[in-house]
């Protein structure tokens, strides 16, 4: 081959592997799925991945009218993200080894940030349970432990698993919760590692972590805004696994994660937006008992004047079909004009919370010739991501050209198993 890559290279490569998969800190606490790869460029690089099924129970011996069909639903998964960083060496740079190992490093410490960066979003986009604090972090009553000891308590009276729970915070908000656990000079182990390294740990059953970056929500701008949840007002929502166009008779599977609603008006209202509606509560995922809290929703897309797309959808069992029953998320008070009342209502940092299992990596891999004239390398993280390291000589400006590139896709399967939390709102 015309191309190779030295032994010092090889060594290099192994290393830049190594501190990659110490990079993806977020990427560690989430799901992977490994597809076929087939399968993917012959599916548009999508693949639906089932939700779980919630059963539902009847009192009694005589089952006779309830050998009821259940709805599966699934979600649309995409491997969509495609990243790469080049960089040419000229005969000179490649003297010193050591400008090319910082490159290399360079190209990693990158890539690993997108990996990280597009769970952050997909979190932070998606989630759609809200914790609202009018204080900053660790200021509430209870310090740091309150604020994390109530995510808990919004993730548990809906029945999210226990286990597997982690939350990232500003480095700010994190630093406000490390502040707290460094003045309790009872709990020694842990006041010590706050006051020396602003570290949490694991507090209220969730791993923490702190974001060197994170993401900014805007003050909502909309007011005066109401919903019907009249049932014949046509809000509330009926999960379905599949849609058959009534014209070709083609049918297509449903994504469930989301609903249009319509409201009164959309005036200044925008993606990312979170809210409750009035006399529209929460219900346990198992038990469909109403927890006595408003159900929290996030706005996904603003269609029109009156209709908003929002997720989680509202599963009332207004329709009574087996699938709300299945599914129930919400218990309603019907009313003709239920306020919404938004809840992040000052500008602020988004700090994400979630159940593992609720984000999913799908890794990618590229087909990449070994014979076509450059130097090929890769090599695959714990997680499955694949690296592919390529190397070029051109004779003609005798530059090397290297690029290192990573094909994957970031998906929210459960909005409603992970969130947000807010602080300093009023």
């Amino acid at each position: 081959m015309s191309n190779s890559f030295s032994k010092e290279e090889r060594v290099a490569f192994d290393q830049l592997l190594q501190d990659f998969q110490d990079a993806l800190v977020m990427s560690r606490n989430v799901s992977v799925y490994k597809t076929d790869q087939t399968q993917m460029e012959r599916t548009g690089n999508t693949i639906w991945r089932p939700q779980p099924y919630i059963a539902v129970s009847y009192p009694g011996t005589d089952m006779t009218a309830n050998f009821l069909a259940q709805t599966q639903m699934s979600v649309p998964a995409q491997i969509q993200y495609q990243r790469s960083v080049p960089w040419p060496m000229n005969p000179l740079e490649l003297r010193d080894a050591l400008q090319a190992n910082r490159l290399g490093k360079s190209a990693r410490e990158k890539l690993a940030s997108d990996i990280n960066l597009a769970v952050l979003q997909v979190a932070t986009a998606q989630g759609t349970l809200v914790y609202k604090s009018t204080s900053a972090a660790g200021g509430s009553p209870g310090g740091g432990f309150g604020d994390l000891a109530n995510i808990e308590g919004i993730m548990n009276r809906v029945g999210i698993q226990y286990e597997d729970r982690y939350a990232a915070f500003s480095t700010f908000d994190y630093n406000g919760l490390a502040k707290d656990l460094a003045n309790r000079q009872n709990m020694v182990d842990m006041t010590k590692e706050a006051y020396k390294r602003g570290y949490v740990g694991m507090v209220a059953s969730f791993e923490t972590y702190k974001l060197d970056y994170s993401l900014r929500c805007l003050a909502a701008a909309g007011s005066g805004n109401t919903m019907s949840s009249l049932a014949s007002a046509l809000n509330y929502y009926v999960p379905a696994a599949t849609y058959t166009d009534p014209i070709s008779g083609a049918r297509t599977n449903v994504d469930n994660r989301y609903q249009t609603i319509t409201i009164n008006l959309t005036t200044s209202i925008l993606a990312g937006d979170a809210f409750t509606i009035a006399g529209v509560n929460e219900a346990h995922h198992i038990t469909k008992q109403d927890t006595g809290n408003l159900k929290s929703f996030r706005v996904i897309k603003v269609p029109s004047a009156t209709t908003l797309v929002i997720s989680p959808p509202i599963i009332s069992n207004q329709g009574g079909s087996i699938a709300e029953q299945q599914y129930q998320n919400c218990v309603v008070t019907p009313a003709s004009g239920n306020a919404i009342v938004f809840l992040n209502t000052a500008t602020a940092n988004i700090n994400p919370f979630w159940f593992k299992d609720s984000i999913e990596i799908l890794p990618g891999r590229y087909e990449v010739p070994m014979d076509a004239g450059a130097a090929v390398m890769r090599a695959t993280t714990e997680q499955g991501i694949d690296l592919v390291l390529q190397k070029q000589y051109d004779i003609n400006t005798m530059l090397t050209k290297y690029r290192l590139d990573t094909l994957y896709g970031v998906n929210m399967l459960q909005p409603e198993m992970a969130g947000i939390a807010l602080f300093g709102q009023s």
